[in-house]
């Protein structure tokens, strides 16, 4: 039966949704003293636009963090009403249903609910639902008024409804429902200022007579009496759409697509930030010069030089190649592609006894292992989720792109290109594959073994293509990068302050002596060759010397910082650090005088890099995610014998082949 709003309930208006920019100013940081504080969460299905609308009431002021004992993302900002008063907008992950059947869905339900630790019940509700999708998104409009908190419904995708032919009637929707439907095209900010006034008193929004009915097949029938109430009819498919679905969802042509599509990703990378990387090389160059004429006390200006402009400078230079992996990640994802290759890639993870699912946490992998890890709490089976956890440190995270972009450059010669293909981008790629087929082989085994379970089913939404605004990738591309830099400035820098200590100390008489042979007796007698030469024994086999030893203790707390500290040993100018690294050579023993980073020794390291587990911080959100350190010991012990083993095959081979 339907239920709808008693006479007295003003529906919101079918006119289209109006822009309001006198009142789309960003909301201060700080509450003003007096103000009301109400929280107001925002739920709503995956891709509903619900990530839009919190971007723009909040302008972008916006704080991430986990939920107290969870390591699942939260995204809390303040937006200010059309009345002046600030609330904070809570954007929960997105779920379907209340009926939590993975992890993450629990702890949005936990949430909503008060019952996860350190929180309470919102005191309001946005809804956020997709008119397109409208049958499939009511269910979680009732559950949601089932909470017995105040509740209204944002609407998104009405252009794109009504350009598919879909017809709906927006105040009778509101209606039916019994609450407050204001419609917004969240991308553009329009219709932000009619939601920003019912954030003025969400007290007095109307409210339904009586509640929906909580039982799905009652909910159900609900939910169709609604859509009958409104004139709804089903918008059409969208026909471009399903043109290049039925190519890139193509079970060889859609794999092949993909194929191309992360091909010419890395040909971009080498090719298209060259000449960004020259200038930021530049700026540290001309940064260096002004510190060493400034900064006359040799210690300090070895520390600024080394340590901070050297170790953070060393990392920074890759930023461009960074932000275009990013970039192009961001394009693909707001354009709706990347559904279609978690789809597609479904049938492959099947080979590993995964589906689709585990693909969405591994394609997070790109970017760093620890959201990865997090997004595996979409999966429902617990030994999957596992299965992915323990796999997905082998997908190549952007950590490992500044190592890549260095050792590819002492290996494979910048000129050697076939036509438009780089010799260099396509080494690229074959890094990146050769981690996603070894985390499909590892998750394959694991399931295979100790970690075997039946499949459940898997369905994914495929939202049309849609051209997105240059905004929204470029702030999507900006999370990122900042990420990136926020980690440069603390944990690249922390590392790189304790290495310089480390390679700088105990201090030694080196007057009278050659500059740089006083640099080298000094890291020759210092704490951290005490530390490398300690541990050469394990790596000599594959080549690795004390210093290049460093490095791998380095990067423990960041793989990028092997490239800061490799430079901090060859007091390597930041703006050039691989040319730096092609000169040094051993100074004693059998191989007095040969290249340290010689091709057998470069292909080992890059090897070890695509397999060992070189992240303190992966391990860390492993423990958390598994409950217990077994798992993390289980991942770095399996992985660092596989890395090591196979970097040794790799030096052997190169060995036998360059003679």
């Amino acid at each position: 039966m339907s239920h709808c709003a008693p006479a007295g309930h003003a529906p919101a208006s079918d006119a289209p949704a109006s822009d309001a920019p006198a009142s789309d100013a960003p909301a201060s940081d700080v509450v003003p003293t007096g103000t009301r504080h109400l929280d107001i969460a925002l739920v709503g299905s995956p891709n509903a636009g619900k990530t839009s609308v919190f971007n723009r009431l909040t302008g972008l002021r916006a704080r991430t963090g986990n939920y107290p004992g969870v390591t699942v993302t939260r995204t809390v900002g303040t937006a200010r009403t059309a009345g002046g008063d600030v609330v904070t907008i809570e954007d929960l992950p997105g779920t379907y249903s209340l009926t939590p059947v993975s992890p993450d869905e629990q702890v949005v339900v936990d949430v909503v609910t008060g019952r996860a630790p350190g929180t309470r019940p919102p005191d309001a509700f946005l809804v956020v639902l997709d008119a397109t999708t409208l049958r499939r998104s009511l269910p979680l409009v009732a559950q949601t008024m089932a909470l017995g908190r105040p509740v209204a419904v944002v609407l998104t995708m009405l252009d794109e409804m009504a350009a598919r032919g879909g017809r709906l009637d927006v105040g009778a929707l509101a209606a039916a429902l019994g609450v407050p439907v204001v419609p917004v095209q969240g991308h553009r900010g329009r219709g932000t200022g009619a939601v920003r006034e019912l954030l003025d008193d969400p007290a007095a929004w109307p409210q339904p007579p009586v509640l929906p009915p909580e039982d799905d097949d009652e909910a159900a029938a609900w939910a169709a009496s609604v859509l009958a109430a409104t004139s709804w009819s089903a918008p059409r498919r969208h026909a471009p759409s399903a043109t290049v679905d039925r190519v890139l969802l193509h079970p060889v042509w859609g794999v092949l697509v993909f194929a191309v599509v992360v091909f010419t990703i890395f040909q971009v990378i080498f090719t298209v930030a060259a000449p960004l990387q020259g200038a930021v090389e530049a700026a540290f160059g001309w940064l260096g010069e002004r510190v060493a004429a400034a900064v006359s006390p040799p210690l300090l200006a070895d520390f600024l030089g080394t340590a901070v402009i050297g170790g953070v400078g060393a990392v920074l230079v890759f930023l461009p190649q960074i932000a275009l992996l990013f970039l192009v990640l961001s394009l693909l994802e707001t354009v709706g592609y990347m559904s279609r290759a978690a789809f597609l890639m479904d049938r492959v993870m099947a080979v590993s006894g995964l589906d689709g699912r585990s693909f969405v946490a591994m394609l997070s992998g790109f970017a760093c292992a620890v959201p990865g890890i997090m997004a595996t709490r979409t999966i429902p089976s617990s030994r999957d989720r596992l299965a992915t956890i323990l796999a997905l440190p082998l997908m190549t995270c952007s950590a490992r792109l500044p190592v890549y972009v260095v050792l590819i450059g002492l290996l494979v010669d910048p000129s050697t290109r076939w036509g438009p293909v780089s010799a260099q981008g396509l080494t690229l790629f074959l890094l990146y594959l050769l981690g996603g087929l070894a985390s499909m082989v590892a998750a394959g085994v694991l399931k295979a073994t100790a970690l075997r379970s039946d499949g459940l089913p898997f369905y994914m939404e495929m939202p049309p293509y849609r051209l997105p605004t240059a905004r929204t990738v470029a702030l999507t591309m900006w999370e990122s990068v900042r990420g990136f830099l926020r980690k440069a400035g603390t944990v690249i820098l922390t590392a790189s302050v304790i290495l310089w200590a480390l390679m700088s100390f105990p201090a030694r008489d080196t007057s009278g002596m050659d500059p740089v042979a006083a640099d080298a007796y000094v890291l020759e007698h210092s704490y951290a060759a005490t530390v490398g030469k300690a541990i050469e024994p394990v790596f000599a086999p594959l080549g690795f010397d004390w210093r290049i030893d460093v490095g791998l203790v380095g990067s423990l707390a960041a793989r990028e910082v092997f490239v800061s500290t490799m430079g901090q040993v060859v007091a390597a100018d930041p703006s050039d650090p691989a040319d730096a690294l092609a000169s040094l050579v051993h100074d004693d023993g059998p191989r007095a005088g040969e290249p340290v980073f010689d091709p057998p020794t470069v292909v080992a390291l890059l090897i070890w890099f695509v397999f060992a587990l070189q992240c303190m911080s992966t391990l860390a959100v492993m423990r958390r995610e598994t409950g217990s350190w077994r798992w993390p010991a289980m991942a770095f012990g399996y992985l660092f014998a596989l890395g090591w083993t196979l970097a040794l095959a790799g030096r052997w081979i190169t060995i036998a082949v360059t003679g």
